[in-house]
This record gives C-alpha cells, sequence and structure tokens, in this order.
C-alpha cells in the first residue's frame, strides 16, 4: 500500500466566518453535514456514518479560523483540517481542507469532501 499524501481543497461558501465555524467545530454543527451523529468527549469526536464510527482527537483549535483532527486509526502523520479563509479585498469566505490520501484514494476522498462540502452549502444556505 502507498503512502499517504497531504492535499487542500478549497470551496467557496457565502456565510461568515463565526456561522461557519460552528459548523466545523460544534456537534450539532457537524452532525448537520459532516456526519449522522457527532458526541464530543474528553478531546475525541465520535463520527457516525449509518452504521460507522470514527473517533477522531481534537489536535487544535483557532476561534473562527480553523479546527484540526486526527483520526485514532490514521497513521501518526496524518490528520485532516478545516479552515476558514477570508478574502481581505473581498470579504469572500472560503473553507479550506487538508487531508491525506494515497494515490490510489485520492479521487475518492475528494468526491467524498465535495459531497460533504454540497451539503454543508445547502444546510447553511450558502
Amino acid at each position: 500500500m502507498s503512502e499517504k499524501k497531504k492535499f487542500t481543497l478549497e470551496y467557496e461558501l457565502r456565510s461568515s466566518p463565526r456561522i461557519l465555524f460552528s459548523f466545523i467545530s460544534e456537534p450539532n454543527g457537524l452532525s448537520q453535514w459532516f456526519a449522522d451523529d457527532v458526541i464530543f468527549r474528553d478531546q475525541v469526536y465520535t463520527f457516525t456514518w449509518d452504521d460507522e464510527i470514527q473517533k477522531a482527537k481534537l489536535l487544535s483549535v483557532k476561534e473562527n479560523k480553523s479546527v484540526k483532527f486526527k483520526w485514532v486509526e490514521d497513521e501518526p502523520h496524518c490528520y485532516f483540517e478545516m479552515e476558514i479563509v477570508q478574502d481581505e479585498l473581498t470579504n469572500d469566505v472560503a473553507l479550506s481542507i487538508t487531508d491525506f490520501a494515497t494515490d490510489e484514494t485520492l479521487a475518492e476522498r475528494t468526491l467524498i469532501w465535495d459531497n460533504q462540502i454540497n451539503y454543508l452549502h445547502s444546510v447553511i444556505g450558502a
């Protein structure tokens, strides 16, 4: 199996950073678009999709800016981060996603993020 490599995706969203931050950092917000159910306890998020459960440790939080997670079962150097980027001139807001995938799974991981962000668009009305 090949090594996982970091990749970054960016999605424009019509939302204020403060509102978007609640959707990427709070269990209630995440459960509206990212997973079916989200529980946060002792710096660990438990994400549930159908019958699949995955746990991610919260690595860092920057208020109204970013959240960084590490899947408990993943390789030590891998993480996923959601960062709110705001253009200083236009005030346009984008969500930058950093994640890791092998060459074989990159297209699938990108498609998953595309679908999740499309769902986020519909939830926040962007």
